[in-house]
């Protein structure tokens, strides 16, 4: 996953109070919002990658391990344990800091050595520490009908397959986290943990804003002038509509409870907007015309 700076995503300094992270993260929330900008992709990227950078730097122990592990702070428990494995090692484990014995004692080394005279197995236990695996990051894919409803998926990951349960409602950019289906873990330690990205494809007709969807219905102009019903299919079934007499191009429709599913939230939904766009007929015979034209004088 590329690396991203939370700090300049943010424009702010290191040395930031929380005060200014939540000054900063409102300002460009609302400057970047997908409903401020719609159908701006890198809009919605940036609005996606103010999300994250709050989400890391409001949380001062999140914060804690970012500012010192930069791009690898989600494993910093790992690399502490490594860290700390390191100083136990080259110190021999034993507390033993003077200069480094060169002589040869039968091929053991300077921890066997003692180990061996005082039966003690100090300078090994740092070697079998045990210490959490890896954290482990993979990428799914969903169209918008995948992400409408809860269903389950098989992964493989690290050559292992993954059966998980998809929540209705997920978001694109948004990330679950999957406990113990990271690496393995070193001398019987922790597994990692697995972090799941979820990038969701556009639709050539729901568009989705939040928990709202949109869509374009064309209807003819003989019912946008009379009125009438027309049905519509939407991302749970089809629904018939009435059009009023006189609908202009451009009117928009509300549905309540037509859109979206909200994430963890049970019959729990956004709207359905709908915008009629009246089709002009182009292939108009004399005596339409003719009509058409006595119409327009009356």
């Amino acid at each position: 996953m590329d690396y991203i700076d939370y700090y300049k995503i943010l424009d702010l300094k290191k040395d930031a109070t929380t005060d200014d992270i939540k000054k900063a993260y409102r300002k460009l929330a609302r400057k970047h919002h997908p409903d401020l900008n719609p159908n701006n992709e890198e809009a919605n990227k940036k609005f996606q990658q103010i999300n994250e950078a709050n989400e890391v730097l409001s949380d001062p122990e999140k914060r804690k391990k970012y500012d010192k592990y930069g791009k690898d702070w989600q494993r910093a428990d790992q690399l502490d344990a490594q860290e700390q494995q390191g100083r136990q090692y080259r110190t021999g484990g034993s507390g033993y800091t003077g200069n480094d014995y060169s002589g040869g004692f039968g091929g053991e080394d300077f921890s066997d050595f003692f180990s061996s005279m005082f039966g003690g197995t100090r300078g090994r236990s740092s070697k079998n520490s045990p210490f959490k695996g890896q954290d482990l990051n993979a990428d799914l894919q969903l169209n918008i009908l995948d992400a409408y409803k809860t269903h389950k998926q098989t992964l493989t990951v690290n050559g292992k397959q993954v059966r998980i349960t998809i929540p209705a409602g997920v978001e694109n950019g948004q990330k679950i986290k999957l406990p113990g289906y990271g690496a393995a873990g070193v001398n019987n330690g922790p597994p990692g943990d697995l972090y799941i990205k979820f990038n969701i494809t556009d639709h050539p007709r729901f568009k989705r804003k939040g928990n709202d969807i949109y869509i374009l219905e064309e209807i003819d102009l003989y019912t946008a002038i009379l009125g009438g019903e027309k049905i519509v299919e939407t991302l749970n079934g089809k629904v018939k509509l009435k059009i009023p007499e006189g609908t202009q191009p451009d009117t928009n429709l509300r549905l309540k409870g037509k859109g979206f599913p909200v994430y963890k939230k049970d019959n729990v939904f956004g709207d359905l907007y709908i915008k009629w766009q009246i089709r002009i007929p182009t292939d108009l015979n004399a005596e339409q015309k003719e009509l058409i034209e006595k119409l327009s004088k009356m």
